[in-house]
């Protein structure tokens, strides 16, 4: 992933798959952006908003997926709380579990 480009960077709330490290193939949110290479990820079960982990964007995947109901929240009051999270990561997993078993 190229960072400088823009369309592929993450957005605050977007869900993507951690990669490397002790989490990797656990989906997070994104919470937060440190310009250029860091964002920093939350899931509201093992990762709480209160201490996110701070993740270098190679080393994630960017799902296509924004929880817009956390990324309004972040963006208005610049925190959300963990039922959010974990409840928008829910729906993603049941939603991708569903198109699993379609065949999709």
């Amino acid at each position: 992933m190229n960072v400088t480009d823009v369309d592929s960077r993450p957005r605050l709330g977007q869900i993507v798959r951690v990669l490397r490290g002790r989490e990797a193939g656990t989906y997070a949110i994104v919470i937060g952006l440190e310009a250029p290479h860091f964002v920093w990820l939350a899931d509201g079960n093992q990762r709480k908003f209160d201490r996110p982990k701070k993740k270098n964007v190679k080393h994630i995947q960017v799902t296509n997926v924004v929880a817009g109901e956390v990324a309004d929240v972040l963006e208005e009051f610049g925190r959300v709380n963990n039922a959010k999270l974990r409840y928008a990561l829910n729906q993603y997993l049941l939603q991708n579990a569903k198109h699993e078993q379609k065949g999709e």
